[in-house]
């Protein structure tokens, strides 16, 4: 185990590997990991000139960009614990980031897509238009005294980060060096907040020693060297991007090519461009490449591991990437933001088999076991019920949320994942569904994965989500929601056909819908909660069957 904080571990790499490739952005930034220490040593020193101490959370809200990666090591040598605000989010969910999570400083871009984080900023913080710069005196946030942005414009009452950069040339080494030197690995140094599927989102507290160990594990799993460059176009916000991703890459000292939000072009570009060795995404990334009109275009040749996870991914859909994106040693995690997030991966050497059907086992000094919810009692192999972790990698609890975290981790350490799974003679576990996912018609416990996995084989659906929604007679119907391919029509009653030629009669879905996109979160998790709100809604005002 590292027993090492973050900025230790980067001081540590960075005078191992000096020269290697630390940081690649499009063909603006590249970093060797001397130049990664330096600059983030300057970006340090800047916050404690600005009155960031040791303890200070320090909110983010950027897409990835290496500002991103540089703060996260910044904030981690002076102990100021990283706050990562998701780029999806709207005015009243940053208010409640960043009031709950009780920040000092916030540091931003310009915006994203639609989201003007300027106008958002000063909407929730106009005393910060007559407002000297890092003395904010705000009402609505008595926490928060500086904001630094990230951008070519002048904001009043905001510093610029080539401020903060310049600020951190005049502080000496050694006052950075004895605030570092105070730093233990057990203390916290990142708020993840949930990605919010259900309910208001909760700040799981994560430490140097939870997420360095972790993305060690991670990386070993894949063999991870110096001479692996991984692509990341997943968020930096999620546990995906920071620990899978960032952590994973600066334990073995590889290379990071950052991909600013995803894109399949840019991501096949990078990947080209950069010979990358590695790439990470969730199922629907991979999708949306394998099916974009340019694909064949581009050279994977390169290409050997990286991580599918996130939400389930379709067997076929593993397979198309080992096969035509010549990711022959594509693994898949298991975990969630508590848990650092890594619980389970498959590895290298897995059989293809093993690698598309299941998540693999557990990682090295971490337990897993399945339990039958109703009683919280040890299920024997090859029984569903929930899954169970503990380990070093469990949270510390949510920030100011005592009675969420007891609800979550039990006296002895073992964590509530509220996912279903199953494990094998073997230790490997299969993830069927989520507690709240499962659909209970007429007392059959359904697994909306079965189908999913079912459906997805019809040559004309390209993705599908399954839903339970309200129903009198049995409480709970079954509804599949379908993107078809495109240039293909596709009709109710063939999915239904379909769906009966392979299932028994109870898991054949009552009610078909069609949809060009299904609702995700910025971390490209499917929202399955805003399709069953759907499906309730239209069951209700329509009351139609489709049969």
């Amino acid at each position: 185990m590292i027993d090492m904080t973050i900025g230790q571990y980067l001081d540590y790499i960075a005078s191992k590997y000096p020269d290697q490739d630390a940081l690649i952005f499009e063909d603006k930034v590249r970093y060797s990991y001397r130049i990664l220490k330096e600059i983030s040593n300057r970006l340090a020193k800047g916050l404690l000139k600005i009155g960031i101490k040791k303890g200070d959370h320090v909110a983010i809200w950027a897409t990835n960009i290496p500002e991103w990666v540089v703060t996260l090591f910044a904030t981690a040598k002076i102990g100021a614990p990283l706050v990562s605000i998701n780029t999806a989010y709207k005015e009243h969910e940053v208010e409640y980031i960043l009031r709950q999570s009780d920040a000092r400083a916030l540091v931003l871009i310009d915006g994203f897509k639609d989201s003007d984080y300027i106008k958002t900023l000063y909407n929730l913080v106009p005393e910060l238009k007559h407002s000297s710069k890092g003395i904010l005196r705000s009402s609505k946030f008595p926490e928060l005294k500086a904001v630094i942005y990230i951008g070519n414009k002048e904001l009043p009452g905001v510093y610029k980060y080539e401020e903060i950069m310049e600020l951190g040339s005049t502080v000496d080494d050694d006052e950075l060096y004895s605030v570092q030197r105070s730093i233990n690995a057990h203390e916290v140094i990142d708020i993840q907040y949930t990605s919010g599927t259900t309910g208001f989102p909760k700040g799981a507290m994560l430490t140097h020693y939870n997420l360095l160990n972790n993305g060690d594990a991670i990386a070993s799993r894949m063999n991870f060297t110096t001479a692996d460059r991984l692509c990341i176009p997943v968020p930096l916000f999620h546990c995906f991007g920071y620990t899978l991703s960032i952590m994973a890459c600066l334990s073995k000292g590889s290379t990071m090519v950052l991909v600013d939000h995803f894109n399949p072009l840019a991501v096949m570009n990078a990947i080209q461009r950069e010979r990358c060795t590695a790439v990470h995404g969730v199922p629907t990334m991979f999708i949306t490449m394998l099916e974009h009109p340019d694909f064949e275009n581009y050279d994977f040749s390169s290409l050997r591991t990286g991580i599918m996870a996130g939400s389930v991914c379709p067997i076929k859909v593993m397979r198309a990437v080992v096969d035509r994106m010549n990711i022959k040693e594509i693994t898949s995690v298991y975990g969630l933001t508590e848990a650092s997030p890594g619980i389970t991966q498959t590895s290298v050497y897995d059989s293809l088999e093993d690698r598309v059907t299941t998540v693999g086992y557990a990682l090295p000094e971490i337990e897993v076991k399945i339990v039958d919810p109703a009683t919280g009692c040890e299920v024997p192999r090859g029984v569903q019920g929930e899954v169970m972790a503990r380990g070093y990698n469990v949270m510390k609890g949510y920030y100011k949320m005592p009675e969420e975290t007891e609800k979550v981790i039990e006296p002895d350490g073992w964590l509530h994942t509220g996912d279903i799974g199953v494990m094998d003679e073997r230790g490997y576990l299969t993830i069927t569904g989520r507690l709240k996912d499962m659909i209970i018609r007429g007392g059959e416990n359904i697994s909306p994965r079965e189908i999913e996995e079912y459906l997805y084989h019809h040559p004309y659906i390209k993705d599908v989500q399954v839903v339970g929604v309200p129903d009198e007679k049995y409480g709970e119907e079954i509804m599949a929601y379908v993107i078809p391919k495109e240039g293909h029509i596709l009709t109710e009653e063939e999915v239904i056909e379909y769906a009966k030629a392979g299932l028994a009669r109870f898991k054949v879905p009552k009610y078909v819908r069609f949809l060009d996109r299904f609702p995700m979160t910025a971390s490209g998790k499917i929202q399955k909660y805003v399709l069953r709100e759907m499906g309730a809604k239209d069951i209700c005002s329509q009351n139609s069957y489709i049969r």
